[in-house]
């Protein structure tokens, strides 16, 4: 009873986290079964040799079935950390690949480079991808933000090994909307704090012209329908497009990373 309960426990696991680990495990299982095949070692390699073919042969070709696609990865667009692609996490709809590879080149000359977080999972409309509450769709992607050296040159980096939780925070006299938050009663708002996983690049610093710069090239694509940054970044780059908005206080917050979306 123990033993299945942590099967079915891991196979939850692995489904909130790639889509299909659970699935992909479930038939590791009956295979094994089988073979005869009864040494743990061999389950192991087994269900990890059938993922990598799931994920990386199987799963790129029927995804466009449901409307989504990798991001394309090119010499200016490039994933924050490879346990992105790993487990899924990686695919939009092509109109944000578009979007992506314009916005590359309209950037280039700034030696600014897109590196991208979170997008979507493969398959269905509304399955969540844990813990955002709303890549669920294929037209949500997360952005680092860009940062530059002490002698203000930009360098192609992260700031966490995940991308997330290392914050730009408000300065004297701008909005500090993680305290308002949390006076609400919105005490999740700065849990991605915990998801940083540690802090890397340390005396690299926030960039406002490059971020800057980014912002706006995104911007000028008609596709956008919105893009989230924390409001005090917003104000500090002297952004007023209606399209840059705060995403409320039962998100997190958006000053280690830029939230876009297309149009439906």
């Amino acid at each position: 009873m123990i033993k299945w309960t942590l099967i079915v426990l891991l196979v939850l696991f692995l489904t909130l986290l790639t889509q299909v680990g659970g699935v992909v495990m479930l038939l590791a299982i009956l295979l094994a079964r089988i073979f005869g095949w009864q040494r743990r070692w061999k389950k192991i390699v087994l269900s990890l040799t059938l993922y990598l073919i799931a994920t990386f042969g199987i799963i790129p070709q029927v995804a466009p079935i449901f409307g989504r696609e990798p991001v394309q990865h090119t010499e200016q667009i490039r994933p924050a950390t490879w346990f992105t692609v790993f487990t899924n996490r990686n695919y939009v709809r092509p109109a944000v690949n578009n979007l992506l590879i314009t916005s590359a080149k309209k950037i280039k000359p700034f030696g600014i480079q897109i590196i991208y977080l979170d997008a979507n999972f493969p398959f269905i409309n509304g399955f969540p991808l844990l813990p955002h509450l709303s890549h669920d769709d294929g037209r949500k992607l997360d952005l680092a933000l860009v940062y530059e050296d002490k002698e203000g040159a930009i360098i192609p980096a992260k700031k966490s090994r995940t991308g997330y939780g290392i914050y730009v925070p408000p300065q004297n006299g701008e909005i500090n909307q993680t305290q308002r938050c949390k006076k609400a009663g919105y005490l999740q708002y700065d849990y991605s704090k915990y998801f940083s996983f540690g802090a890397v690049n340390t005396e690299l610093n926030f960039s406002e012209k490059g971020t800057k710069a980014l912002i706006e090239a995104l911007l000028e694509n008609k596709s956008i329908q919105k893009i989230f940054i924390e409001p005090h970044l917003k104000s500090r780059l002297k952004m007023t497009d209606s399209r840059i908005r705060f995403h409320g206080c039962r998100a997190v917050r958006h000053d280690d990373h830029i939230h876009l979306q297309i149009h439906p």
